[in-house]
This record gives structure tokens, sequence and C-alpha cells, in this order.
């Protein structure tokens, strides 16, 4: 017996199809990886050999009922000691952490402008909050300068230090010199810069030796540090409001014992890694001195380990990530509407264990793939 399902479902699935545009889930079958977010190759180091701290037991319940331990609020200590800030608070994600924070922030009367480009989940946790919001250009401070002229109550601005699409690092100095001229408080989502900056992985705002100035940080786990779970690290204060009012917080079940130890292994590892840390910066030196020798790809910016090579349309994004797989590459497009159409890439992630022979013969493909997108387009 089928099912029915809503004719909304079927349509929606039906122009995505169309355009291209369909989301799909693919297995992880090995080869050169130039598509995950393990950087350091942390993830791949506990495939092998599991955290060495973890406990046995199992969650019982949300932190504000069964669930708290001393376990939780030591890890907490911990990760709040790491990034120079008074307080911290683990949540099941990343996502869950952006979530968790900006939905509860702001009333009626405040307002939250945000990046254009920040991440799905600040967008989401900003959609549920209360505060009105505005978006300013990328990267722009005068923009935002010109917005925060215009806010009213308390404001909140919300950037991500290194963002995911495009490679491109914050101009975080200046973004936080306008918000301290306008009273308004930052948070940052450090979540692809948390393992990669900073001599033991810190992320970017302290490496820069920001942290004193910024409200509020998200550190996700799920990236270089090769785990899961997130957390929000600022004043003890906000700490304690996201206990009370943070929704994501109050009704999610608490992290097991396990997944607390796995945690901070794996932040006692990566902030050892700077042999690791200092091969992935001159990996990316490499890359981009080589985009040179590919005269017919159009790489984004991008000093970062994030590297982009725009394929425009989605069906030619797709045909190159399909040509990367044929030679053992794993690398995902990334099409539109998650990016702009017109600038449909493949996202290239370079990791400290890949090669330059790798990056080379990768490029290769997409210098193949582009330069026939480019025939067809003439013929037409």
């Amino acid at each position: 017996m089928t099912v029915p399902v809503p004719k909304s479902i079927v349509s929606e699935l039906g122009q995505r199809q169309r355009a291209s545009a369909l989301r799909t889930l693919a297995i992880n079958r090995g080869g050169v990886d130039l598509c995950s977010n393990d950087y350091l190759g942390l993830a791949r180091d506990l495939a092998t050999a599991g955290p060495a701290r973890a406990v046995a037991g199992g969650a019982t319940g949300s932190r504000l009922l069964s669930g708290n331990t001393a376990e939780h609020e030591s890890l907490e200590r911990f990760i709040a000691d790491f990034h120079q800030t008074e307080a911290a608070l683990i949540f099941g994600s990343g996502y869950e952490a952006n979530l968790g924070l900006l939905s509860a922030l702001g009333a009626r009367n405040d307002t939250v402008l945000y990046d254009e480009l920040v991440h799905a989940s600040m967008r989401d946790g900003i959609r549920l909050g209360f505060a009105r919001s505005f978006s300013f250009r990328h990267n722009d401070a005068n923009d935002l300068r010109e917005k925060l002229s215009r806010s009213r109550g308390e404001t909140f601005v919300a950037v991500e230090s290194l963002y995911s699409m495009d490679g491109h690092e914050s101009p975080l100095a200046e973004i936080l010199d306008v918000c301290e001229q306008h009273g308004a408080f930052l948070i940052v989502d450090e979540a692809h810069a948390t393992g990669v900056y900073g001599p033991k992985g810190q992320g970017l705002v302290q490496a820069l030796g920001l942290s004193a100035r910024v409200f509020a940080r998200i550190h996700t786990f799920g990236k270089a540090l090769g785990y899961r779970g997130g957390a929000v690290v600022g004043p003890a204060a906000l700490r304690d409001y996201l206990i009370n009012v943070s929704r994501p917080f109050i009704y999610s079940t608490a992290p097991d014992p396990a997944s607390l130890a796995a945690i901070r292994e794996c932040y006692l590892r990566q902030s050892e890694m700077s042999g690791r840390r200092e091969r992935l910066a001159e990996l990316v030196r490499h890359f981009r001195e080589m985009t040179g020798d590919f005269p017919n790809l159009e790489f984004l910016e991008s000093s970062s380990p994030i590297q982009g090579v725009v394929i425009p349309g989605n069906r030619n994004a797709l045909e190159a990530e399909q040509a990367l797989a044929a030679q053992g590459y794993f690398a995902r497009a990334i099409r539109s509407p998650t990016v702009p159409a017109g600038s449909e890439r493949l996202r290239l992630c370079l990791h400290a264990f890949n090669t330059e022979s790798e990056i080379k013969g990768a490029l290769t493909i997409l210098s193949d793939c582009a330069a026939s997108a480019e025939q067809e387009a003439c013929a037409v």
C-alpha cells in the first residue's frame, strides 16, 4: 500500500529535479578526499584509534532534568578556558548551537544584523527569534555601519569568521570597531576556523587577539576537531540566560559521557597538531600558486582551506563532480539555490593529508570539464 504524498512535496521535488538542484546523499567510498571538513585528519585518526578517554554510560534526559553531570560541567570549564572566556554551553551540533543562541536573543524592539552569507543555521535561529532582522553586504563594514545607524533597541551582529561556501575570512577587527562604536554585540560563528587558526587551533578570533571584545562565539566540534557537537562560549551571564530560555538546549537530551570524553580528547589532540596546521597553510599557498596554471578556470579568492572553482550551471557543476568521482576524487558540487545562480562551483576542501599531485590532478580534471562546457555553449 502506497501512502499518499502531498502535491506540494511532489511539485517541489519535480522542480528541483528539472533544475538539476535535487540534493541526494552520496556514500563516501574513499579515494582522494577533497570534500570533508576533516582539515587536520583528526577524524581519520579517531576512526582507527578511538578516544582514549571514552567512558561507559548513556544519556538519561535533558540537562535540566536528569542529564547534567560533573563531566558536563568540567568539559564546559575546559572549553571556556581554552577559548579565553568566562563560560561555555554545549549543544548537540554546531547547527543547534547557532539555532539555540540566535533564537533566544533580542526582543521585539531589538535588532539583529547579519552578513548576507552567514550559514543557514544562523538564519534559522534569527528567523525564530523576536527581534527585527536585516542583512548587510558580505564583509562590508561600511554597509554594516549604515545599518547600525538605523537600528533600534539592543543590536546583535552575526558573522562567520571563515565563510563555508566562499572561504572568505571576515574582517573581524574592522567589524568589531564598527560594533563598538554603535554599542552592538558581535556574534562569531567559528565553525570552519576552530582547529585551523591559532597556534593551538583556538579559532580566528583568538588568533587575532580579539576574544575579550567578542560577545559570543560558536565553536563546532564536527569540522577540524573530527567529532560532533558544538558550544556557545561567552560571558557567564549568557550561559545562564541560554540555560533558561534556549529551547534547543532546554528540550534536548544531554550528550552522553562517552561523547564528552571524545570531545575533550579531540580538543587535546588537535591542540598539539601545529605541524599539521603548518602543512595545511603550506598546501593552501601551493594551491593559490597553482591557479595560474589553469587560465580557463575561475577561482574564488580565498586564503583558507576552502577553495572554490566556479563551474556555472547546476548541470555543469554536477557533471564536474561526477568526472572527479570517476577518477577517484571525492568532492561535491555546490549548486543554486545554495549559492546564487551562475556561481555554481566545486568546493574543494584542502586537508593536511592531501598532496600537491592530488590537487593538480583534481584541477586538471576540472579544467577539462570547463573546456567541454564552453565548447557545448559555443555549439548552441
